[in-house]
């Protein structure tokens, strides 16, 4: 959040527009309210999908896009190019988080960013041991001037997490390679259980935006975070989350452990079903961020706890 505050803070004034995807992260979200409550910033949200809807959102004063690669829990994927390229028309300065797509199988900044945020907290430092994150420059300038309001904010990472930080990029390929292959083999076996009304991963013929993951990401990967809908709702995602033993009840992901989380229950547990429904997600939905295990071992894990709610 220092980073995604930092260039926020740095890039934007009072009285200017915004236009930032509806789903984003929840602290981003409530950001942007804080920045548009008491700066005067005006926003906009929109899905992040649709090329013309961001060309009606635009105004005179339009300053920042703000976008997700891969949306949390949904797992839908922003048209990056399309997006970026209207920016670019008029002037916008482009703005994306790539935590849960990795540097690994996107990099935005070829598809026209002008920067990139991570949070270094998940796969980059990928051992679920360190809190960080970085913003990352297309244009050198603007990098400086961002860098020296960052110095005047003190958002100014310690010794010991840039440290593992740098650690786990030595390893980030090899991880989210095998998390991408654990989650794409999950998501294919779960689309055949009973108690699963859907499953939500890039890498299915049935995601709504898998032609744009295999332009987007590398090899069509479809990242390390799925998300499926349990038909019993609230009552069945609480019990296939207590029921796991090898993957452990956690909000966080990009850790070499399987990390599972139900968010109407924890992270969006303030919302009610209209809400929920409003941001994609269902009562039942549970969001299982992929661990490095071996493949069967977890599958054999997800198939117990599911029968738990059968």
């Amino acid at each position: 959040m220092s980073a995604i505050s930092t260039v926020l803070l740095g890039s934007l004034s009072s009285g200017d527009h915004v236009i930032a995807q509806r789903g984003l992260y929840g602290a981003t979200l409530a950001l942007l309210a804080d920045l548009a409550q008491r700066w005067g910033v005006e926003v906009t949200h929109v899905s992040g999908h649709d090329v013309e809807e961001m060309r009606a959102a635009l105004r005179p004063n339009t300053k920042l896009l703000y976008l997700e690669t891969i949306g949390n829990p949904t797992t839908r994927i922003a048209d990056l190019p399309g997006l970026f390229a209207v920016a670019r028309e008029h002037g916008v300065m482009s703005v994306v988080d790539n935590t849960f797509a990795t540097p690994v199988p996107c990099r935005p900044i070829e598809h026209g960013a002008d920067v990139v945020v991570h949070s270094t907290s998940k796969y980059i430092g990928g051992h679920g041991d360190a809190l960080g994150g970085i913003a990352v420059f297309a244009d050198r300038e603007r990098h400086r001037r961002i860098r020296d309001y960052s110095c005047q904010l003190g958002a100014t990472a310690a010794p010991i997490p840039a440290w593992l930080a740098l650690r786990g990029l030595r390893t980030l390929s090899l991880r989210v390679q095998r998390q991408c292959d654990n989650a794409k083999l999950l998501a294919e076996r779960l689309s055949a259980d009973p108690a699963v009304t859907a499953v939500h991963h890039p890498s299915l013929e049935s995601h709504p935006d898998r032609e744009l993951a295999v332009r987007l990401l590398d090899g069509g990967a479809g990242g390390g975070v799925l998300a499926l809908d349990l038909a019993g709702g609230r009552e069945a995602g609480r019990v296939f989350t207590d029921a796991l033993r090898l993957a452990l009840a956690a909000v966080s992901l990009g850790d070499v452990k399987t990390l599972v989380s139900h968010p109407a229950g924890t992270s969006h547990r303030q919302l009610d079903e209209r809400r929920l429904e409003a941001v994609g997600i269902e009562p039942g939905t549970v969001r299982i961020a992929v661990g490095i295990e071996h493949p069967e071992d977890l599958w054999a894990d997800v198939r117990q706890a599911l029968h738990k709610v059968h």
